[in-house]
């Protein structure tokens, strides 16, 4: 699992790398207004919540960093990549199955709930392909190729010939 979604965040690698320091943090594409950088933060904000929660077992998604520099400067968001996926490869010893609490805002207030690590790790990685997808987007309308066809795509989702 670690390697899979490893490989999957590495994509954002290229697509820092394939872009100019404009094209990163453009926020010009309606109806959001967000750019490539904010997508970026966003997506490792929820994984390092991940990580910084981790030692006491207790996980606040609510409590992210929101590095304005990540959104801003491809160096700065690339480093933080970099980051996250060398502290998940570190997870490959550690016990998945173990439970940990996870605490978010939906809207009404905080709600706390008992998940397995690896249920965290999944739903990081599930949200981060759904900010690929947003991305995709925001790329699609600035003229920009994105670094796969398969970029944001979830690898559950069906080839178009086979859509019904």
């Amino acid at each position: 699992m670690i390697e899979t979604v490893s490989k999957n965040l590495s994509s954002g690698i290229a697509l820092i790398r394939s872009l100019s320091d404009e094209q990163y943090c453009d926020d010009s594409v309606a109806p959001y207004y967000s750019s490539v950088g904010s997508h970026i933060r966003h997506i490792l904000d929820i994984f390092d919540c991940i990580f910084c929660g981790l030692e006491n077992g207790q996980v606040n998604l609510a409590d992210r960093t929101r590095d304005v520099e990540v959104e801003t400067c491809r160096q700065a968001g690339l480093s933080y990549l970099q980051d996250i996926l060398v502290k998940l490869q570190a997870l490959r010893t550690t016990d998945l199955e173990q439970l940990i609490e996870v605490s978010d805002d939906l809207g009404d207030g905080m709600v706390t709930n008992k998940y397995t690590l690896a249920a965290a790790v999944i739903q990081a990685h599930s949200h981060a392909i759904h900010h690929f997808a947003a991305m995709g987007y925001v790329l699609c309308h600035l003229g920009i190729t994105p670094p796969s066809a398969k970029f944001g795509v979830n690898p559950t989702t069906p080839d178009k010939c086979q859509v019904l």
